[in-house]
């Protein structure tokens, strides 16, 4: 079982892309995020001839989320419950016993902007929904585009962005919280001491610096905590292909028995 996150930064600006690397690393399921259209403007169709089923929750030019499926799934949860005025942000799948969830934890922006406290808000919400529906004994996996750094590891300049945005404690105690209530960042448990970023900005060469965030998580239950075998970060497909400009994130892959 393989089962991945990407945040696409439009998917109809990388479409083509986004096929190529579904065709090339063959997820069973994809969590996407900033979807940047409408549920009805999703291009059902392309994923459908890739061999995908979409459930999708879109917001015209902003956020939208997306867990695409090889078989068909069940639509376990639309939105998050009590922060709906942040935007879709989240949406769930159910496939046999596995549940999928797809999450793009507003930025923030500033410290100082109201979207930093809207963020706090919903991760807060977010650790309630989990801790009132997941179910430990059953492979449950959120994987999405988190927008903290969760430890020093995860930033090429912890000094520097020390209590920077996303680097803060208010946010870092807030996916601890999101963590307690039986989750688990499955590439961390793997790699305790590995330093891997998922996003890089698209200025100033910072990719090829290494000059990155890990912000891309794929969190799991502890029932996928038992399956889980390898998490990695597909570097690769950060990279310009056949002139097809990437997005700025990468994505996150999971491999489970």
């Amino acid at each position: 079982m393989r089962i991945a996150t990407f945040n696409v930064n439009s998917v109809n600006a990388r479409l083509a892309y986004v096929l190529a690397w579904l065709d090339a690393r063959k997820p069973n399921a994809v969590c996407f995020q900033e979807l940047k259209l409408t549920t009805e403007d999703f291009p059902y169709d392309a994923f459908r001839d890739a061999g995908y089923h979409a459930v999708v929750h879109g917001q015209k030019s902003w956020n939208g989320v997306a867990v695409l499926t090889r078989e068909p799934a069940e639509v376990v949860q639309v939105g998050l419950p009590g922060a709906e005025h942040a935007g879709s942000r989240l949406v769930t799948a159910r496939v046999g016993d596995w549940t999928i969830a797809s999450v793009y934890v507003p930025n923030g922006k500033t410290l100082v902007h109201p979207d930093f406290e809207l963020k706090l808000e919903f991760l807060a919400k977010l650790r309630d929904h989990v801790e009132a529906t997941v179910d430990p004994s059953l492979p449950y996996v959120l994987g999405g585009d988190f927008n903290v750094v969760h430890s020093d590891m995860d930033s090429c300049d912890p000094d520097g962005m020390r209590d920077a945005m996303f680097h803060t404690e208010r946010e870092r105690s807030a996916m601890d919280a999101l963590l307690g209530a039986g989750l688990t960042d499955l590439q961390r448990a793997l790699e305790p001491d590995g330093k891997n970023f998922s996003w890089w900005d698209y200025r100033g060469g910072s990719f090829h610096k290494n000059e990155g965030l890990r912000i891309d998580l794929v969190l799991g239950s502890a029932s996928a905590r038992a399956r889980v075998t390898k998490v990695w970060i597909d570097r690769e497909w950060r990279k310009k292909k056949d002139e097809r400009t990437p997005s700025d994130h990468a994505p996150v892959v999971a491999d489970f028995d």
